[in-house]
């Protein structure tokens, strides 16, 4: 049977979240509760999911388009389906969505140390000659460069 390949709903929220902590993605800094909120709360940005003939969710990709670049987080494979073409299934949808929203290239931030460079290159993404900058807008995230989030 083919997955479904769908839209998450507001009640998916839990295993779309569960799903990400399972694969590493979230951060302390980061609240994926308010990701996946806000990612349904405009138009401009969703979430897709992969779902077995049961209804489990085993799959994710958080799309969004700022109005000048299609962005893409949370790509998700639970780890005992991993190698099976479902991260490339949900970043060609992922890629076919923000295309329809206008955005005429996408691109996506992988933490120093991660190791999925060479998956996203294999699915024709190229490092970029870009420096990304940051700040924390709240001040109390000061941490010593042995600390520092990646």
């Amino acid at each position: 049977m083919t997955p479904e390949l769908r839209e998450a709903r507001a009640e998916d929220a839990s295993a779309v979240v569960n799903l990400w902590q399972a694969c590493g993605l979230t951060r302390p800094w980061n609240d994926p509760h308010a990701d996946f909120g806000a990612a349904l709360a405009t138009p401009d940005a969703c979430v897709l999911v992969l779902a077995d003939g049961a209804g489990n969710l085993y799959g994710t990709v958080l799309t969004g388009y700022d109005g000048h670049r299609g962005w893409i987080y949370y790509l998700a494979v639970a780890p005992d389906r991993q190698a099976e073409g479902h991260g490339r299934r949900l970043v060609v949808a992922a890629e076919a969505w923000l295309a329809a929203h206008g955005a005429a290239k996408v691109q996506l931030m992988v933490r120093d140390g991660n190791p999925v460079g060479e998956y996203y290159a294999s699915l024709g993404y190229e490092a970029q000659t870009v420096t990304v900058w940051g700040r924390w807008l709240d001040g109390d995230r000061a941490v010593s460069p042995s600390a520092a989030p990646r």
